[in-house]
């Protein structure tokens, strides 16, 4: 079971695909580099604990703009999950930690 996995670099402060201004404040994010960082650590920590993507069983997925955001999800999601087809449930939600665009909660068998 993993929960609040979001795009930030481990071990790092860096949020893959934000742009910020002088002020850190975000201008701009591309939800598909941000979803593609999501499921990379997904992967990681599922094959440190002995899983893996392919024995991913349900995930939940929260974007802060679904109506903008969905297609781009969705297209990165598809490809890295295109012979898995785990169980999902997408929903918006006003905010998440950090400046992050998306984040997942996931179970897998062992």
């Amino acid at each position: 079971f993993l929960s609040g996995i979001g795009p930030r670099q481990v071990g790092s402060k860096e949020i893959p695909g934000i742009t910020f201004d002088a002020n850190r404040k975000v201008i701009a994010y591309d939800i598909k580099v941000q979803t593609a960082a999501v499921i990379a650590s997904v992967k990681r920590i599922l094959e440190d604990a002995g899983s893996s993507l392919d024995r991913v069983i349900d995930i939940q997925v929260f974007l802060t703009n679904m109506k903008d955001d969905f297609p781009g999800y969705n297209e990165v999601y598809n490809a890295a999950f295109k012979d898995i087809r785990p169980t999902r449930t997408t929903v918006e939600v006003g905010a998440l930690p950090t400046p992050i665009a998306v984040e997942f909660k996931v179970i897998a068998r062992p």
